[in-house]
């Protein structure tokens, strides 16, 4: 049994062919469910979705209260998925069913190797600026969850049954599902497969979600950049002290010389810098924690189709 978790976000133009290819390819060959998990679209995607719904008999919608997140809304569909696998898409049709059938058979084939396959691509067609924020995120990846430097973080993998239920595990509202994978498992496949063009839209990773996404990376799941900082302020500390070492010294030899305002200026605007960096970062922490304490939920489901009888 595969379940198929597809985060649906205002894509009414794409969900249908999505999911209708995916019943043509997979067929009878399978015995799969479709998880549709709608994060609050503003656009016609849920009913598209009831539609499907009503189509495929093992399509499921999930209906999200609020817009949470691709990462929350994964996590939505792999506590509520049956199967002995699952497998996370995206709905923008960039992951092929050819893709998703290569993906199964490899995935059931090594499946006592692996714990998790990660796609990859030869060539990724995205738009410029996401091409530079995977990058970026697989770099802070390299530091801050020991990621292998080759492996590449793809939102289209293939997990097994003790992976879900493992990641289901983790109760915080700030997600990273692949940070979670990897902190559990070191059983980490790699299938390369093709990407296609982005159908039409933009995709729904804005900057500031990227900026989200890296904060739940760097402070969830490591406690490294407090550790820099801590760094800095030692480093930015023996400066102060070499400074006030050569002012003594150059005053002593040479009186004339008079107090600099530039010198001052500089010196406070980096210490209160790392200083502000540092409580920035404590700050982070301690109200990550404040929020986790207070239960905050990683989603909410308001409604779920087919209605149980």
């Amino acid at each position: 049994m595969i379940s198929i978790i597809i985060p649906v976000f205002n894509s009414e133009n794409t969900v249908s062919v999505l999911v209708d290819n995916i019943f043509a390819k997979l067929g009878q060959s399978y015995e799969f469910e479709v998880i549709l998990v709608n994060d609050s679209s503003v656009d016609n995607s849920e009913e598209k979705c009831k539609e499907l719904v009503q189509k495929y008999k093992n399509t499921i919608l999930l209906s999200l209260s609020k817009n949470v997140g691709e990462h929350n809304a994964i996590m939505a569909g792999l506590n509520k998925c049956s199967g002995d696998y699952a497998i996370t898409m995206s709905d923008d049709l960039q992951h092929s069913t050819d893709a998703l059938q290569e993906l199964i058979k490899f995935g059931i084939k090594e499946k006592d190797k692996f714990d998790v396959v990660y796609t990859y691509y030869e060539k990724k067609k995205d738009s410029f600026m996401k091409n530079i924020g995977s990058k970026f995120n697989g770099f802070i990846a390299n530091f801050l969850l020991n990621k292998p430097k080759s492996l590449y973080i793809s939102d289209f993998k293939f997990i097994n049954r003790f992976l879900i239920n493992e990641v289901i595990k983790y109760k915080s509202p700030f997600i990273y599902v692949d940070g979670i994978i990897l902190e559990i498992t070191n059983k980490i496949g790699r299938l390369k497969v093709d990407h296609n063009e982005r159908f039409q839209g933009k995709s729904g990773y804005t900057m500031i979600k990227m900026l989200q996404l890296w904060s739940n990376m760097s402070t969830s799941f490591s406690i490294l950049p407090l550790r820099i900082s801590m760094l800095m302020g030692l480093i930015l500390s023996f400066s102060g002290f070499i400074l006030v070492i050569y002012f003594v010294v150059e005053k002593i030899i040479d009186n004339t010389v008079p107090s600099g305002f530039a010198s001052i200026f500089v010196s406070v605007t980096i210490f209160s810098g790392a200083i502000l960096t540092a409580l920035g970062l404590i700050g982070e922490y301690v109200g990550r924690t404040f929020i986790s304490l207070n239960n905050k939920p990683q989603f909410v489901i308001r409604d779920s189709w087919p209605k149980k009888k």
